[in-house]
């Protein structure tokens, strides 16, 4: 084993625009209401940050009718559908919109493509929070595929008028295999006018690639499994012939599986809070790899606050 071993760190990772933005309107309705606060799903899929809010005392409900009447209610930043929404204006719920601007840009996308006449195809993952209120702004005229498989499966009539959406959190490559079947089948097929995978999906599984091709022997993923784009990571590396864990945190990490790898790789979900990637390098430093950042590009991407919490401290 080489005396000197590396942990070398991708940037950009961990938080995205979208979730540091669905954070900040949770911690400003607690500083303005107080606790209890009611936030409909994850308000993102991290075990670590749902239960610090948990701990100070937000209210992680399924569905509207856990929340009493009156209550101030979060939607998570996956999106929620036309039916959740009227539901809260029925109740008379205050509902404070979290939802991802480029998870919103999706939805708007199949609303007007439906209002067209087009018939949709959704890449995404079945289950998933954005998935299901995705689907939900046209139930009648969107099909999901995850898959080439699916799409070999599909059966329009002709001369249907066909567009496309995805899920903001895919594997930027296994879309495109899905995206060229899809056109290999569906030549008159619409495309989005600017990829729906989002930018930070994006950044995070470029910078695993970079890892790769330094040489890492293995690759260390913070973020939860209910995470999207953190199973994404992993399989990006994996794809490319490098074994990986996700791991919620440093008791998560199996020693005996990278104690003899001389380079290991770390990165982090864009819904892992940055905290848990540092005690992660401080806790392998301590056993003996050195940490260094490999930075493929610098992020600078910021959204706005819901208009209801504008200038509200």
């Amino acid at each position: 084993m080489p005396d000197q071993r590396q942990l070398l760190i991708a940037s950009p990772r961990g938080f995205c625009a979208g979730v540091e933005r669905a954070i900040e309107v949770v911690n400003r309705l607690l500083e303005i209401h107080g606790a209890p606060l009611y936030v409909r799903r994850e308000i993102v899929h991290n075990k670590a940050v749902v239960e610090d809010f948990r701990a100070r005392g937000v209210v992680f409900v399924e569905e509207l009718d856990q929340v009493p009447d009156g209550q101030v209610v979060v939607f998570s930043a996956h999106g929620v559908s036309p039916e959740v929404r009227a539901e809260a204006a029925e109740r008379g719920l205050r509902a404070i919109d979290a939802t991802c601007p480029l998870v919103t840009k999706v939805h708007q996308e199949i609303v007007s493509h439906a209002a067209e006449g087009f018939q949709l195809i959704l890449i995404g993952h079945a289950g998933h929070d954005e998935v299901l209120g995705t689907m939900g702004e046209a139930p009648d005229r969107i099909t999901l595929v995850t898959n080439v498989d699916d799409v070999a499966a599909l059966d329009f009539p002709p001369g249907v008028r066909l567009a496309y959406a995805t899920q903001t959190t895919l594997s930027v490559d296994e879309t495109t295999e899905v995206v060229e079947a899809l056109k290999e089948r569906f030549p008159g097929l619409l495309e989005p006018r600017k990829s729906d995978i989002c930018y930070a999906t994006q950044n995070r599984q470029d910078a695993v690639k970079a890892l790769v091709k330094t040489g890492i022997g293995h690759l260390l993923v913070v973020g939860s499994k209910t995470s999207s784009n953190s199973r994404r990571l992993c399989e990006v590396a994996e794809n490319l012939g490098v074994g990986s864990s996700l791991i919620d945190g440093v008791a998560d990490i199996r020693m005996k599986t990278i104690r003899t790898i001389p380079m290991v790789g770390l990165t982090a979900g864009a819904s892992a809070p940055e905290h848990l990637v540092q005690e992660v390098v401080d806790f392998l430093h301590g056993e003996g790899w050195e940490p260094r950042e490999v930075v493929t590009l610098e992020e600078n991407i910021n959204f706005s606050l819901p208009s209801e919490l504008l200038g509200k401290q």
